[in-house]
């Protein structure tokens, strides 16, 4: 049997209402030469079910776990682990695709040999199917013209002054890279829960270089499950970008005009969802502290400034009121 150039994953959790559009997505694509790898996380929805009407292509494959793994991480390792593809897309179960994505991502990767990952711009669609926003939004703040264009860029430059700021490959529905890299690297970090993504991109973008589509081809899901996630892991999430500072700034010689404001923005945003939620854990403010020293060298005094000296003052006003002589 000839070996598919494209192996993709969609690793499923009770997304049935989204399920048969995921599916008929990739069906629908210009570009036919792949595998479909399914991979359901012991969901409790109908997705069996839904899957089931795709199931005799000869192209599919289905792995139904017995009990949850916990990570989303963990199956797309065991997904890549059984892809044969030289190719993969991880096709979240939740997104969808335009029929051209595989075709037009393909050529990229064709085309530059030394690029390792190639991704399109997304758009934002909630839970009623309603089209929204172009994803450009999330990285105009980091420049407003850059990703109004195709480009290719080294790997090393795209982590130094892109990726240790922000996660400019928001959605791994929009990505596809070489089998071969993702095994160098050794797949995804399964003991990250929120930011696993982020990293991989940084690692194989150490060894390798980047394509970008600019056509939005790829439709990214919001609904209430991410949103909830989000909101609720916020200091993980600043514990695990810390954990990708680092690993971007040991692998790559990172100027200090680039290093310096990404460690003030991120002592800013941590010290903003410290003062929101002033009851967080003093173990995990404990973690993300020895986490940030690793990568910044002026944590300590960035939050003496922010936090501890201002509270100190406060302390030395109410003092001073009490002990002011009354008239």
């Amino acid at each position: 049997m000839k070996t598919p150039k494209v192996s993709v994953i969609v690793p499923n959790y009770n997304h049935a209402r989204f399920l048969d559009q995921r599916l008929s997505s990739i069906f629908a694509q210009t570009f036919g030469d792949f595998e479909l790898l399914f991979l359901d996380d012991a969901s409790t929805d109908d997705s069996r079910s839904v899957f089931e009407k795709y199931a005799g292509d000869p192209r599919v494959r289905a792995i139904f776990n017995s009990s949850n793994g916990g990570s989303t991480f963990k199956q797309w390792n065991r997904g890549v682990r059984e892809a044969s593809g030289e190719y993969i897309w991880i096709a979240e179960s939740d997104d969808y695709a335009d029929p051209r994505l595989l075709a037009e991502l393909i050529s990229q990767l064709e085309q530059h040999a030394s690029c390792g990952i190639a991704y399109c711009q997304s758009v934002e669609v909630d839970d009623q199917g309603n089209i929204g926003r172009n994803l450009q939004w999330t990285t105009d703040q980091l420049d407003p013209t850059r990703w109004e264009r195709d480009y290719t860029n080294s790997g090393e430059d795209e982590c130094r002054r892109f990726l240790l700021i922000g996660n400019t490959l928001p959605n791994a529905s929009a990505v596809v890279f070489r089998r071969a890299l993702y095994n160098q690297v050794g797949g995804a970090d399964e003991s990250m829960k929120l930011c696993g993504d982020w990293l991989l991109w940084t690692e194989l973008l150490a060894i390798s270089d980047l394509a970008y589509v600019a056509e939005p081809l790829n439709f990214f899901r919001q609904h209430d499950a991410t949103v909830r996630s989000h909101r609720s892991n916020t200091l993980l999430a600043i514990l695990e970008r810390y954990k990708i500072m680092e690993s971007i700034v040991r692998r790559n010689m990172v100027p200090v005009t680039l290093l310096e404001p990404a460690c003030q923005k991120m002592a800013d945003i941590w010290e903003y969802h410290s003062h929101l939620d002033p009851a967080s854990s003093l173990g995990m403010q404990w973690k993300v502290y020895r986490e940030a020293v690793k990568v910044d060298s002026r944590i300590t005094r960035r939050l003496y400034l922010k936090t501890i000296q201002p509270w100190l003052g406060s302390i030395k006003n109410r003092l001073l009121k009490r002990t002011a002589p009354r008239r």
